[in-house]
């Protein structure tokens, strides 16, 4: 419980974004249950428009919470909302109501809502940007690359990674622009760079996503893996990672970085110097790079 005991503490000394927004709507239901988990907040900016541009926002936790999306809005989604966007903050599956594939399920069913409801919540989905950190940006990533990619089989395990969750499986759950805040990538090397750990941890929040210790899973792994999905079709990244970051290895978003790269997918990659997991990364002067970020990919996609 080490690493969502962390990411608690990164929580609580965020600054609070404790004013009601008017502008609101809260636990809606994008999974045609009544599960928490299902549940997504939506925030419009303060000026009357017809319609906003969307960045969904997705909280970090190791995958272990299944209901932070205040998280989210008090650390990435409050520049984005007085930047002008419309904020969406879905909670998802944590690792313990479900392995992998559920977290990406339910994150593709968030988007597909947002595509669907575009009349009823003013979404311009001419436009759709995601971001999240740690566990978060993970998932971020992994919608960024996996766009259009219904089920994927890896050595002898075969996943469905669009899922069926939700009453708009017929709508389309890419994204236009990733921000990846220090998320994971292959889990299949990520403990070997941790000080003092290495393949043989049984209970690390990477086993516990995919049901079992990673040295058995292999293929599993190359599932989670955003950059399993990478190629030329994908959206515009940008990933930020702080080079003292002792949970998440940067060698992760270099990984990520590389991939994107090669594929000749446009890739931003900020690495800050002595940023650890969260603080020193997620401060104001990135939040400022991370909303000049999706205003430019914005631009792009009107012209």
């Amino acid at each position: 419980m080490k690493f969502f005991s962390l990411f608690i503490l990164l929580f609580l000394t965020m600054n609070c974004f404790s004013q009601q927004n008017e502008r609101s709507w809260k636990d809606v239901n994008y999974g045609g249950d009544t599960m928490v988990y299902h549940n997504l907040d939506i925030y419009l900016p303060p000026h009357a428009q017809s319609d906003y541009p969307v960045i969904m926002v997705i909280y970090g936790s190791a995958w272990f919470g299944n209901s932070f999306k205040e998280m989210a809005m008090q650390t990435l989604g409050k520049p984005l909302l007085e930047a002008g966007f419309a904020v969406v903050t879905p909670n998802h599956r944590s690792s313990k109501d479900s392995v992998f594939p559920a977290q990406i399920n339910d994150i593709k069913a968030a988007i597909r809502f947002v595509r669907a409801n575009a009349a009823k919540f003013h979404f311009d989905t001419g436009f759709i940007g995601i971001t999240g950190f740690s566990s978060g940006g993970h998932l971020a990533a992994l919608a960024g690359t996996s766009g259009g990619v219904k089920d994927y089989t890896a050595g002898q395990v075969r996943q469905h990674i669009e899922g069926h969750v939700g009453s708009y499986c017929k709508f389309s759950s890419s994204v236009d622009a990733v921000v990846d805040w220090f998320g994971p990538t292959d889990v299949r090397v990520i403990d070997s760079y941790r000080r003092g750990a290495g393949h043989i941890t049984p209970h690390s929040p990477e086993a516990i996503l995919i049901g079992g210790p990673i040295k058995d899973n292999f293929d599993k792994c190359v599932l989670v893996n955003p950059i399993t999905y990478v190629d030329a079709n994908d959206p515009p990244f940008l990933i930020l990672h702080g080079d003292k970051d002792p949970l998440v290895p940067i060698c992760q978003s270099e990984l990520l970085n590389t991939a994107l790269s090669k594929a000749k997918v446009a890739s931003q990659f900020v690495i800050v110097a002595d940023g650890k997991h969260g603080p020193g990364v997620m401060v104001e002067k990135y939040y400022k790079v991370m909303v000049d970020f999706f205003k430019e990919q914005l631009i792009g996609s009107k012209n």
